[in-house]
């Protein structure tokens, strides 16, 4: 009896323990807010016409594209992804990618309107010290795209 008992407590700390090691690698490497601001050089972006010839819904544009610091001085990542045509009469598109940095990946999905020079995606998640991050970007873009990313734990 008492080796039954044994086996079972013993059962049950190493699955505490395998529980509290998944936790700890769900959580992500950020333990407060933080702000991060990149310059995008949308260099490379081209549309895969899909379908119907012409601007039509399921038309893909891809990109993969420099990221430069805040002060547009030097290179500090990449970017690539993709965005879906949506609705070409609402002027919509809807937009995944990941940014890589040199600490780790950040990925973002959400829409982009034809009508305006600005940008509100969710992050989605990350890697290395990025990893299980959630929050927002917002973009402005003109000559180039200015992204914040707004992370938070």
């Amino acid at each position: 009896m008492r080796g039954k008992l044994l086996i079972a407590a013993m059962t049950m700390a190493f699955g505490l323990v395998g529980f509290g090691l998944g936790m700890a690698a769900a959580s992500s490497h950020i333990h407060s807010a933080v702000n991060i601001t990149v310059v995008e050089h949308a260099t490379t972006d081209r549309v895969v016409d899909v379908g119907r010839k012409g601007d039509s819904t399921g038309d893909i544009l891809t990109f993969h594209n420099r990221l430069f610091n805040a002060a547009n001085t030097h290179q500090v990542g990449t970017d690539s992804g993709q965005c879906t045509r949506e609705s070409p009469r609402g002027g919509s598109w809807e937009c995944w990618w990941t940014s890589t940095l040199p600490q780790g990946q950040i990925t973002i999905e959400g829409p982009f309107f034809d009508s305006t020079q600005t940008i509100e995606a969710a992050v989605t998640g990350g890697t290395g010290l990025y990893a299980n991050a959630r929050g927002t970007m917002d973009a402005v873009c003109t000559d180039v795209c200015t992204m914040h990313y707004h992370l938070i734990p």
